[in-house]
């Protein structure tokens, strides 16, 4: 990230730990695809704006206990796995209600992809979601959530060969 972003975003950290809601609106802006890729790969698709909202509320009470300014992402991140987690444990509050979707079958195909995303080591799952679903780039997903560029290229390489393995894409004549 250049030095100004981190500028920037460190005032804006210290903003919000002042009570500047529009300081951490720029911080929920910034980093709202991540916290939802990270619970996208860990939760139905249902659950993942409520969790995405409770995440982002449990950070502003909480801004005053981040260590760094520059650990956001990475804190941000650890929340979310956190939340994911309380989740699965409690189970669904609410019942989920299918909506009216025009293009459905896409949406059965995207739904049924997610679901064997989220079977990928937790390694793959994340980084895929972040990459394929939130449009991060490697430098971007590395920097928000605490890895070196290197390691998210490895996890999305490794990540998107077992996805298709396991949806039974790329495999040739010869390949058997």
């Amino acid at each position: 990230m250049p030095p100004v972003e981190i500028a920037e975003e460190a005032r804006d950290v210290d903003l919000a730990r002042a009570g500047d809601r529009l300081a951490f609106a720029r911080l929920f802006e910034r980093f709202a695809p991540m916290v939802h890729g990270v619970l996208l790969a860990r939760a139905p698709r249902s659950d993942v704006d409520d969790l995405m909202q409770d995440v982002f509320l449990a950070a502003m009470q909480k801004l005053s206990s981040l260590r760094s300014t520059g650990a956001l992402g990475p804190w941000l991140a650890a929340m979310a796995r956190n939340r994911a987690a309380d989740h699965h444990r409690r189970g669904p509050m609410l019942v989920e209600v299918k909506d009216e979707v025009v293009f459905a079958d896409r949406r059965a195909e995207a739904n049924q992809v997610l679901a064997v995303i989220q079977t990928l080591p937790e390694a793959y799952r994340e980084t895929l979601v972040l990459r394929l679903v939130e449009g991060l780039s490697s430098a971007e997903i590395g920097e928000q959530v605490g890895l070196s560029p290197d390691s998210v290229r490895v996890n999305i390489h490794r990540g998107t060969k077992l996805l298709k393995e396991r949806l039974g894409i790329g495999r040739g004549e010869g390949d058997e």
